[in-house]
């Protein structure tokens, strides 16, 4: 099917909407980063300069009438600085962490658009039989970390036998597409390709390269702790942490819609981030879009 200007006008607005969401404008490499369709970088540019319900400011495009989010943005961005470089820090020693394969900076603080806190969500991959053992040892990291006032989530843990997301949709893809991997640029990589589906939503995708040398710290200790525990007493450290936890999320508020407990994986989204957004989403589209196209789901 060809692609015409109306379509890519619609897939624009569609991204931009989307960015909308959490009050942040694009530049316009960014907008095609997350265009649903193949497009040369100054199509996109003379698209976003032409269309009379996109707005400027500075390079930054957004909806019409929306011009007082660059500034959001902007001070989001000083905001976000010193936690980041925090949590890249905090990445590399998680990703030295007995068990742990990769450690990717995700959430708000992966587009540096923080706001209201400075919480540093993690994805982590961990070996396989080892998920809730990886997550223990994050979370220990966590507690000392607060003493310097940071907050680190692990937010999602799975196995490196478990690589294939389940959940397939926008939501899903922009997280894949933003996460910043701060260790273990291998298994990032397998990651991808094992959620190639990531490319069906945003052919114009591409991971770029490390902005960081691929250097293990503390491999001996980490090389020592997995072989203390990869006996015996490890699988029955890695049993029971698994049912004590899944009992106490089960009692949790929010569990079920949006959280995913297992062996392989270890997903806590209690507050439904993801059912907001496309919510969120359709009606904006809604709001942007001519009566009668097509919304993306």
């Amino acid at each position: 099917m060809t692609q015409t200007r109306t379509d890519l006008s619609h897939s624009i607005l569609s991204v931009l909407a989307y960015s909308d969401l959490f009050d942040y404008p694009l530049r316009a490499e960014e907008t095609r980063r997350f265009l649903d369709m193949p497009c040369a970088l100054s199509d996109v540019a003379e698209c976003l300069s032409t269309d009379e319900k996109i707005g400027s400011r500075d390079g930054y495009y957004f909806l019409k009438g929306r011009e007082e989010i660059v500034e959001i943005r902007r001070t989001r961005e000083l905001v976000s600085a010193k936690p980041m470089k925090r949590a890249m820090l905090y990445g590399r020693i998680i990703g030295a962490l007995p068990f742990v394969r990769m450690a990717a900076i995700t959430g708000s603080l992966a587009t540096r658009n923080l706001s209201k806190n400075a919480d540093m969500d993690f994805m982590l991959v961990s070996r396989r039989g080892r998920v809730w053992m990886a997550r223990a040892f994050a979370l220990l990291l966590g507690r000392l970390a607060r003493l310097f006032g940071d907050v680190i989530c692990p937010n999602v843990i799975v196995s490196d036998g478990a690589l294939k997301w389940n959940a397939r949709n926008l939501y899903a893809a922009r997280e894949f597409a933003q996460m910043i991997p701060v260790s273990g640029w291998g298994v990032y990589e397998r990651l991808l390709q094992a959620n190639s589906w990531v490319r069906d939503f945003f052919p114009n995708f591409e991971p770029g390269d490390p902005s960081w040398k691929e250097r293990t710290i503390f491999p001996t200790l980490q090389k020592f702790f997995e072989f203390l525990l990869n006996g015996k007493l490890g699988d029955w450290f890695e049993t029971w942490e698994m049912k004590r936890k899944v009992a106490r999320f089960q009692k949790q508020a929010g569990y079920g819609l949006e959280t995913q407990f297992n062996a392989e994986i270890c997903q806590g989204n209690f507050d439904h981030h993801g059912v907001w957004a496309m919510e969120k989403y359709q009606a904006r589209l809604k709001e942007v879009l001519p009566q009668g196209s097509e919304i993306v789901p």
